[in-house]
């Protein structure tokens, strides 16, 4: 679900939606926390829930939707005029309302989708009665390190996270799991800390070994190694909406591994969580940062990027710091601050002006919206090594001296105005033409053997078949004097289809080339002008030395056209001219008829004048207004030969300099303006529509900003991060017990609002948050202290009668178990055969995917091209993510195109088409199947080698055997049909063991296959 899709579910009441978190939770007896029938009831626990989901949508926040002017999620207004008269709910308003049988006074209104139930209305008046105590929501205030609550079973507890866990079972007559067997418990912990499995190795050292602290040795060792940051990162990327494109249309590539790659070095180092947040918020703006802070501020920079052509540049401007405003709210705040983009928040206390406040401190970024950088937007960091630096250095210089040496010529140019002027007008007054005098060939030649005749108006006719390239030679006897300038014509003639020009039914012809040498030197030539409506540079390209480029016209059919080009310096008398003439684009595209003829008029006079030149010529310069003298001139200047080679040379030195540029390694990331922009309210959230002003600030229900602080994003993330900021180690600590357990003690880790759900364990939740803040943010301390708990250490067999009472395991009677995601099946198969390559970090790969996904979802635009070797079993970590199209081999995985904190889990059999046909899989298990085979000849030792593989465990005698007679008849199978054999063990690109008989390989594959998709490989035990 995308993130205005949650924001409408979370703006709906519950009763609205689909799945009520109460309904479910109550099979348990009791919701976390509730109180009993004796114990006095408290406001934010067991009435504000009430209030909010059948009162706050008329009676709440949004000041537009509100009626009667009544709010009941504040107390002044709440206690105004009788509403609430604490003590006396028979004369409380509130109450009379809710249990009026009047149509026009009953509260709710009939029509409202919203029914209080028998239960919530005592529960509103033994409130009221017993003194309507007011507070706030939970999640908004700061949370305290409660006591640890005592427990009658002393010995279980192996830290404080078992006295909560205890008590709270002990309250419910309940008692633990039992210890999971060792082999589990390694399986178990060392897929939630690295995400692979244990080798047999790891599995008999922690087995054999007896020490008390054999277990913590074990986690210490995963917590060490550099597959933790591989593994914890995989959330945070779906947090921060990682991808390797853009998204939207065309779906460019974009170079953002750098910033994964921090993120898993952070992790790994054990960065605190603190400074973490810090340096990706704002480390842009810390003193002097480093280019390691700079790239941490990508965080903010994974945003899709929208480089549509008719997107408006502004609005997506826009929509990008909506998107930076709503994922820090979302990642670090727990709340739905996307809600009051548009209106007040309807049930938390967040209005319109806290949105664009938080909105505020992320709109001065100094990016334009637009898609300015190849696939990138700025403002980027480059990543380049000392000799690109150098190199990239010395470009620039050459760049800017030819950028010099273009505007010298320039001005040069601008004082001869007059005198260029002058030039072109004869003692009379009259306006001078140039004399062209054609050259009549004294040889002619073509190297790919077409015949070229010479015509008696000295024109050239070539005939003969069209070669797919073809060169023409031409020599001819100079005029005297300074030739200045040649021209081309091409001619129709009516020996060609519909008389030409060209020699091709459409009319059309190429010239890739054109050279002049005399005296056996080149001459410079620049295209300065074309009788026909083609773009300059095509025009250009007949002279610029570059095969690949030409002048390609499509004329009307029967008319003559020409071409004048002029050399960048006097040729000097000579007696002979070379000149060659060079094809290249194909059968269709041959030149057909065509004249030379050069000329040794002033330079000045070989651009033909445009008639509104001519118009703005005849009036005296003084009389022009500085737009037409403008005009003049550029028409002097863009007809100056040494002009043109100038420009070229400064274009080309651009491009040169860009496309090392682009070469270079570079990475988006923060920065701001050197001026702030100003910031809005805007109206409807539109991007246009200016409201009023605001300027960066924290939503005004949570703790206020230290005294002074500056309105910038470091002041932001300083504030996220303050100990008084009762959000961000709750909403923290809730997704890492989301890692571990599968639910977060809050179910609804994007939501700690008054919609979500409250803790099921609040005083552990509580405890976790104020350990992690006093911790220092210490992130490997933290999961250290769940995994080593009793509570995780538990067997998750579920006891009689418990799949009934808790089937999400919310009060943590046993171990946790659930369907792992599919990124970790995929690596888990990997290790398991022993395919897997690790190597942290790096560019993203392309690993094996079904042809015509991404053309099908992109029309044919983009295609895959799969890459080879290691590449095919990096970890899924390092998968090439198409935004608009992920991979297809992850099936339960966010889109990454808004940020997502709530991590989805399928359990459908849909599932097994990729886990069983797979070419990942297929060679995993043919890999797994070789292992097995080259590590013994008998059946059940083979078994028990992919089972410690797979499971950690060994195979026990009825799965030995219900395998080895399903590995039979396989066997039989393939004996039969031999050819099956090989083509399935042909899948993948690794090379198998020749030596390894067929069938036998065949049989064991499938059976491994099968293996890898029992339900116990695929979960998490």
């Amino acid at each position: 679900m995308n993130r205005q899709g949650r924001q409408e579910r979370q703006e709906q009441p519950k009763s609205k939606r689909w799945f009520s978190y109460g309904a479910a939770l109550g099979a348990l007896g009791v919701l976390g926390g509730l109180s009993s029938a004796a114990e006095p009831l408290k406001f934010s626990r067991d009435v504000l829930p009430i209030l909010s989901d059948n009162c706050f949508a008329c009676h709440g926040p949004d000041e537009r939707a509100r009626k009667a002017d009544l709010r009941l999620d504040q107390k002044e207004s709440a206690f105004a005029g009788n509403v609430i008269v604490p003590g006396k709910s028979a004369e409380s308003e509130l109450i009379k309302r809710i249990i009026s049988h009047d149509p026009d006074e009953v509260m709710p209104p009939l029509k409202s989708v919203s029914k209080l139930t028998q239960a919530q209305i005592q529960t509103l008046k033994k409130w009221i009665d017993e003194g309507a105590v007011w507070g706030k929501h939970w999640a908004f205030e700061a949370p305290q390190r409660p006591v640890l609550p005592a427990v009658k079973k002393a010995v279980w507890p192996k830290n404080s996270i078992d006295n909560f866990i205890l008590a709270r079972l002990e309250r419910d007559g309940l008692i633990p799991s039992p210890a999971a067997p060792k082999e589990t418990l390694i399986r178990r912990v060392t897929l939630d800390l690295n995400g692979l499995p244990p080798t047999p190795d790891e599995v008999d050292n922690f087995v054999g070994d007896k020490a008390p602290d054999a277990y913590e040795k074990v986690v210490d060792r995963l917590l060490a190694s550099p597959r933790f940051g591989e593994r914890m990162v995989w959330d945070w990327l779906d947090a921060a909406r990682y991808a390797d494109t853009n998204g939207y249309q065309g779906d460019p590539t974009r170079a953002m591994h750098f910033w994964r790659d921090w993120a898993i070095d952070a992790l790994n180092s054990n960065k605190p969580f603190d400074q973490f947040t810090i340096e990706q918020i704002a480390g842009d703006l810390l003193p002097n940062p480093t280019t390691s802070q700079l790239v941490a501020t990508g965080f903010h920079r994974n945003h899709m990027i929208n480089g549509e052509g008719g997107r408006i540049a502004e609005e997506s401007r826009v929509d990008y710091v909506n998107d930076r405003a709503e994922t820090t709210g979302t990642v670090w705040m727990g709340l739905t601050v996307g809600c009051a983009r548009c209106h007040d928040h309807k049930f938390d206390p967040i209005s319109q002006r806290d949105y664009y406040g938080l909105y505020a401190y992320f709109n001065s970024i100094d990016e334009s919206g637009a898609n300015d950088a190849n696939g990138l937007a700025r403002p980027l960091l480059s990543l380049a090594s000392a000799e690109q630096t150098q190199k990239l250095d010395d470009l620039r210089a050459v760049e800017t001296n030819a950028n010099k040496a273009r505007e010298t010529i320039e001005k040069q140019l601008r004082d001869n105005q007059t005198a260029w002027e002058t030039g072109l007008r004869g003692a009379d007054g009259k306006w001078l033409e140039p004399a062209w005098q054609a050259l009549a060939p004294d040889s002619l030649k073509s190297a790919q053997g077409a015949e070229l005749i010479k015509l008696d108006d000295t024109s050239i006719l070539a005939k003969g078949p069209s070669p797919d390239k073809d060169d023409y030679s031409i020599a001819a006897t100079a005029p005297p004097g300074l030739i200045t300038g040649l021209k081309l014509e091409v001619l129709p003639d009516d020996s060609f289809i519909n008389k030409g020009p060209g020699r091709a039914d459409n009319g059309n012809f190429v010239l890739n080339e054109l050279e002049l040498t005399i005296g056996g030197k080149k001459l410079n030539l620049a295209a300065i002008s074309a009788d026909f409506s083609q773009e300059s540079w095509a025009v250009a390209g007949a002279a610029d030395g570059k095969i690949e480029s030409g002048w390609a016209v499509m004329p009307t059919f029967g008319k003559p056209l020409s071409a004048i080009f002029a050399l960048r310096s006097p040729s000097g008398n000579a007696e002979k001219l070379n000149i060659a003439l060079r094809f290249q684009f194909g059968r269709q595209h041959t030149l057909g008829r065509f004249r030379l003829s050069v000329t040794t008029a002033p330079a000045a006079l070989l651009r033909p004048l445009p008639a509104d030149i001519r118009a703005l010529l005849d009036k005296p310069a003084g009389e022009r207004s500085d737009a037409a003298k403008q005009k003049v001139f550029e028409f002097a200047r863009d007809g100056d030969a040494q002009f043109i080679a100038a420009k070229a040379n400064a274009e080309n030195t651009k491009r040169a300099r860009e496309g090392f540029e682009n070469s270079i390694p570079r990475t988006m990331i923060m920065r701001d303006r050197d001026k702030p922009r100003d910031s809005f309210i805007l109206v409807r959230g539109q991007y246009d529509k200016y409201g009023e002003k605001v300027t960066p600030a924290v939503p005004a229900t949570l703790n206020p900003l230290p005294e002074g602080a500056p309105p910038n994003r470091l002041a932001l993330a300083k504030w996220i991060v303050a100990p008084d900021n009762p959000l961000t180690a709750r909403v923290v600590v809730n997704r890492y017990w989301q890692t571990v357990f599968g639910t977060g003690l809050v179910k609804t880790p994007e939501d700690f609002g008054v919609q979500g759900e409250r803790p099921f364990n609040p005083d552990l939740l509580d405890w976790l948050a104020v350990e992690f803040r006093e911790s220092g943010w210490d992130v490997k301390k933290m999961f250290k202290l769940i995994v080593t708990s009793a509570a995780y250490r538990q067997s998750s067999k579920i006891a009689p009668g418990m799949a009934e009472r808790d089937p999400e395991n919310r009060l943590i009677a046993r171990g946790p178990r659930y369907r792992l995601p599919s990124w970790m099946i995929r690596d888990a198969a990997l290790a398991a055969g022993g395919l897997l390559v690790e190597k942290v970090g790096g560019p993203p790969v392309k690993g094996y995917q079904p042809p015509g996904v991404w053309e099908d979802a992109t029309f044919g635009t983009i295609g895959y091209q799969q890459e080879h070797g290691e590449a095919l079993y990096r970890r899924s970590l390092y998968q090439f993510w198409r935004r608009i199209v992920g991979p297809t081999v992850f099936f339960d995985v966010a889109n990454r195109q808004t940020c997502t904190v709530k991590v989805a889990r399928t359990n459908t059999p849909l599932q097994a088409l990729t886990t069983l046909n797979d070419v990942t899989y297929v060679e995993a298990a043919r890999a797994l199947a070789q292992r097995a085979m080259l590590g013994g000849d008998a059946p059940v030792a083979r078994l028990d080698t992919i089972y410690r593989l797979v499971l950690a465990r060994r195979s026990n005698a009825a799965e030995q055997k219900v395998l080895l007679a399903t590995h039979e008849k396989l066997r039989a199978g393939f004996a039969q049909n031999p050819d099956a054999a090989k083509k399935l063990l042909a899948l993948g690109e690794s090379k198998r063991d020749e030596k390894l008989d067929t069938v036998e390989h065949a049989s064991w594959t499938a059976l491994c296959n099968m293996i890898l998709n029992l339900d116990e490989t695929l979960s998490k035990e």
